[in-house]
């Protein structure tokens, strides 16, 4: 007659308590693991997201006063944004600088005039919403960057420049300097024939904070673009 004998209620419950235990332990690694990505995945998009649009800021308004045809007529230039009719006899190819905004124009299609496709480009700094918008040639502002709710399209960043809970004094979007680097104080009127450099500095934040720490990623990011022909009309 053979000896056998089964698990005890003890040891199935002792086995069964170990099991979970190793269950949760094998859970917490996972979500570890799946918050880490996703911290990270969020940190890329909004590096990408600030990168690329701190690179198209710098070419196009590096692009202020281009005139391929070196045209004399100063009715080239306009005196105000979207003004078609007073010809700007200084302000070559910037008709406003100031800390949170700029607006430039060029004539990128060698026709001599001001006014075809993207050549008046306004940028925005919108303190309120945190971010900013670009607008072409007259129309209306267009989320460029840290796109708002209203939109219906999910933003990856927040434009905190003018935070001043974060940054005290705030950062300015764009600053000015002369030929001898001397910084012009925004915003730039009548010495707008002065400026040679020009810096651009975004402060973003990710819209959605870090699943392992629930703080959002900063970070800055600032480029300088000598501009293109700026030259005081002759």
């Amino acid at each position: 007659m053979s000896d056998k004998r089964g698990f005890t209620l003890v040891e199935i419950l002792a086995a069964l308590g170990i099991g979970a235990i190793m269950l949760a332990a094998i859970y917490s690694m996972i979500n570890l693991s799946q918050k880490t990505s996703s911290g990270i995945e969020r940190r890329v998009a909004a590096q990408q997201d600030e990168k690329t649009a701190l690179e198209l800021m710098a070419m196009e308004i590096g692009m202020a006063s281009y005139n391929p045809l070196s045209i004399s007529d100063l009715t080239l230039w306009r005196s105000s944004a979207c003004n078609a009719v007073t010809p700007h006899t200084t302000y070559k190819g910037i008709q406003a600088a100031a800390a949170n905004s700029i607006t430039i124009q060029m004539d990128i299609d060698d026709m001599g005039s001001i006014g075809d496709p993207n050549e008046i480009i306004s940028y925005n700094y919108d303190a309120g919403n945190l971010y900013i918008t670009r607008a072409t040639n007259c129309g209306p502002a267009q989320p460029f960057l840290g796109d708002t709710a209203t939109s219906g399209r999910t933003r990856t960043v927040r434009v905190i420049n003018g935070d001043t809970g974060i940054y005290n004094p705030v950062i300015p979007v764009f600053r000015y300097f002369d030929g001898k680097d001397i910084e012009i104080a925004a915003p730039v009127t009548s010495s707008i024939p002065d400026i040679r450099r020009i810096e651009i500095t975004l402060a973003v934040e990710t819209e959605h904070p870090d699943p392992n720490n629930a703080q959002r990623k900063r970070m800055v990011y600032s480029t300088s673009v000598i501009v293109r022909n700026h030259v005081p009309a002759i």
